[in-house]
């Protein structure tokens, strides 16, 4: 291979990277609108973030009490936005916040974004009641790859599932590289005007970290706390990631274990704030969510350090959920001694999910009560008084696992697994985790594959 060859093809390469990044190059017009909470008052408060080129200097929000006429416009307030200036390759890039403040609880609004000529259009989103009354979330794995073309079919399928949803969590891995703008342009078209309507919960991943082109440090990505809104509630050097926010009766913590591996001060810091924060909940449910498993699905990984400090946490203030990421694959399950029933859970449910193309090989670990393998999930959890229903659909809109976890006034949990009534797992390994295994490591996935279905049939006897 010639060097004029080589030229060429790295001009090609570039000229295809210019083009991904003029796509999403910023605007008058504001982009990336994305909901959700600068504090806890989510029954009275709503907030949003949204993205302008670097002329538009002042931009606002303009908010009133939705309406069926259109003469609803006339009743609009206007609140200022609080604006930043961020550097994205190189240019200026201005993000900007408006926090709507003194809403009516369960009250639905419309709002819109922007300045002079330059607006979006108006959105829809709803107040959460002040009372413990039913609602239901979406919960994604990870996105990571392809958001464009493959995990839009996943955000879009569970928002057609369930349009009433409240918000969506995402258990970090949103994106693959977390410096490349084209990315999160990626993230963002693929949501659309679901991040306008939807409030977002996000936990960042290993791949929100990265080398940070503008000074060398590895860290979170600048793009992080521009993009996202969430409750500054955490731990000095980790607000926006590690944060908590109550949503009628319940209670939802973000944790960031990805600073965690990276640093021990951080995973301790974290467990402290925790055990605090659950100490003083008097919430009937508890939901944490993080990107690194407490177990892991995938064969050959094992977080120990982070297990160790959080696990004896949740189970010593009654977690009934903890959603995660990082494997891509799927499992669903109970730290419980094996032959122990599964129907009184003495413990947190533990869920690995992913949303995206990206699949791993799996591990099929004795904690796993639900497996699947190459499926890309999303996931409906609804809350109603004592109950808590849990639902896992295919992108194709086919329900893959759901239980069903209620709760006596003593904290009495008792679990309803329909796992006998839902189709047969999907076990077999990506095709090209297949070709690239050795024939010995492919009859190991074969002897651990029989045994995870022995050991299931005991269970069920």
């Amino acid at each position: 291979m010639n060097k004029y060859f080589l030229l060429l093809l790295f001009i090609s390469i570039g000229n295809c990277y210019a083009q991904i990044h003029k796509n999403y190059e910023p605007t008058k017009f504001p982009d990336r609108v994305i909901l959700g909470w600068q504090g806890n008052a989510s029954a009275s408060s709503q907030s949003v973030n949204f993205r302008t080129d670097s002329t538009i200097t002042k931009s606002v929000g303009m908010i009133a009490e939705a309406g069926a006429d259109p003469e609803f416009v006339k009743n609009a307030i206007t609140l200022n936005a609080v604006t930043e200036s961020v550097i994205i390759d190189r240019r200026s890039v201005l993000y900007h916040t408006v926090h709507f403040d003194q809403l009516k609880p369960n009250t639905q609004y419309a709002y819109k974004v922007g300045s002079g000529d330059h607006w979006s259009e108006w959105f829809h989103f709803k107040t959460a009641s002040d009372k413990n009354e039913p609602f239901s979330f979406l919960y994604f794995g990870d996105a990571q790859n392809d958001l464009r073309s493959l995990w839009s079919r996943t955000i879009r399928g569970a928002y057609s599932k369930l349009p009433s949803v409240q918000f969506m969590i995402h258990a970090g891995d949103l994106i693959n590289n977390a410096f490349y703008d084209w990315q999160w342009g990626e993230w963002f078209e693929a949501g659309g005007f679901l991040n306008g309507m939807v409030p977002s919960l996000a936990s960042p991943g290993n791949h929100e970290y990265g080398n940070n082109p503008a000074n060398g440090k590895y860290e979170i990505s600048t793009h992080w706390k521009p993009t996202f809104v969430h409750p500054e509630n955490g731990p000095e050097k980790m607000k926006e990631t590690t944060y908590f926010i109550d949503y009628q009766g319940v209670r939802f913590i973000s944790l960031n274990s990805q600073i965690a591996f990276l640093d021990s001060s951080a995973l301790d810091a974290q467990a402290i704030w925790l055990e605090e924060l659950l100490a003083k909940s008097t919430n009937q449910w508890k939901v944490v969510f993080h990107h690194h498993p407490i177990y892991s699905t995938k064969s050959g990984r094992d977080n120990e350090a982070w297990r160790n400090k959080m696990e004896p946490i949740y189970k010593k203030y009654n977690i009934d959920l903890v959603l995660q990421g990082h494997d891509h694959t799927y499992g669903r399950g109970i730290n419980m001694p094996l032959g122990k029933t599964r129907k009184y859970p003495d413990g947190p449910i533990y869920v690995v999910s992913v949303s995206g193309p990206k699949m791993y090989d799996i591990g099929l670990q004795d904690w796993m009560d639900r497996a699947g393998s190459n499926i890309q999930l999303y996931q409906i959890i609804s809350l109603v008084n004592n109950k808590l229903s849990y639902k896992s659909y295919d992108v194709t809109g086919q329900l893959y696992d759901a239980f069903d976890l209620t709760k006596d006034t003593q904290g009495k949990k008792t679990l309803k697994d329909y796992d006998s009534q839902l189709p047969n797992e999907r076990l077999a390994l990506p095709i090209r985790v297949q070709e690239r295994n050795t024939a010995a490591q492919n009859k190991e996935y074969e002897s651990r594959f029989q045994q995870y279905k022995k050991r299931k049939a005991a269970t069920k006897k």
